[in-house]
């Protein structure tokens, strides 16, 4: 079971954007880099990435149960998707993938860049 192709693609055109203008926002923002890495990584099983895939549709959503831009709130709702998710295919988000989206998000927070390392 793939992702759709639209879905995915979605996701890789509107992850950084969504992730750079929330970042400060976002105590998650590792496991949900960690997640995208994943999701876009070959080598994961296809169940696996749809799984991923969806949940980060989730998050990139402008509405959804809880709207983001509730003070304190807006991301909890995307807080639990992702963690859900992550927590069924947890075996396959590898130290790689947590380890490349702590040197992204560190350069991000540095640089003030919008994406950064996305292949």
């Amino acid at each position: 079971m793939a992702p759709p192709p639209d879905q995915e693609n979605k996701v890789k055109r509107e992850f950084w954007p969504k992730l750079r203008a929330n970042l400060a926002r976002l105590p998650f923002a590792d496991e949900l880099v960690a997640a995208y890495y994943c999701a876009t990584d070959s080598a994961t099983p296809l169940k696996v990435r749809a799984t991923l895939f969806g949940a980060l549709a989730y998050f990139i959503l402008p509405f959804d149960a809880v709207p983001d831009f509730l003070l304190g709130l807006g991301f909890t709702d995307d807080m639990a998707v992702i963690a859900a998710a992550i927590a069924l295919v947890r075996t396959h988000v590898t130290q790689a993938h947590r380890d490349r989206a702590r040197h992204t998000l560190a350069k991000m927070q540095a640089t003030d860049a919008d994406v950064i390392d996305v292949t």
